[in-house]
């Protein structure tokens, strides 16, 4: 009898330790979304979710359905190997409306983001420091952006 007369503090322990797992199953039930880690982890709905969203790149097929002249030009180029929307944006709404006209940022941006001096980049990339190669003047002004070549 003494047993039971002094589990009382073991019985108190017990039942807020139950209760505590019974609210963090209610509050994981609440938080986490159906179906996370059917597939690993992840949220299976994100996958609908992220079709659903508009498209907002055109693809290359688009641009070169309009643009073959810049094709052209560009095969034989250093840039050959781009999209047309790794420089020029997404053109998904140009593309279904050609009047809407896309916009460029200014090109010592749009060219220094891939050759800005880096020291983590590959010494056989063309690289500048923009400030002091440019002299103010826009990329554009010396260099053809649709078929650069070294030197020019």
């Amino acid at each position: 009898m003494r047993l039971w007369k002094d589990a009382g503090h073991l019985i108190r322990l017990v039942l807020l330790l139950v209760i505590l797992v019974v609210a963090f199953l209610v509050i994981r039930r609440a938080v986490i979304p159906e179906g996370f880690g059917r597939y690993g982890h992840f949220r299976p709905a994100a996958l609908e979710e992220i079709r659903m969203r508009p498209v907002h790149f055109a693809g290359r097929a688009a641009c070169e359905a309009c643009h073959s002249d810049v094709v052209e030009v560009k095969k034989s180029g250093k840039h050959a190997g781009l999209s047309c929307e790794a420089c020029h944006g997404p053109l998904g709404k140009h593309a279904e409306d050609p009047e809407v006209k896309p916009v460029l940022p200014k090109a010592v941006a749009l060219c220094g983001r891939c050759h800005e001096a880096n020291s983590a980049r590959p010494k056989w990339f063309p690289q500048v420091n923009t400030k002091e190669h440019s002299g103010g003047e826009s990329c554009v002004t010396c260099h053809k952006p649709h078929k650069p070549k070294f030197g020019e």
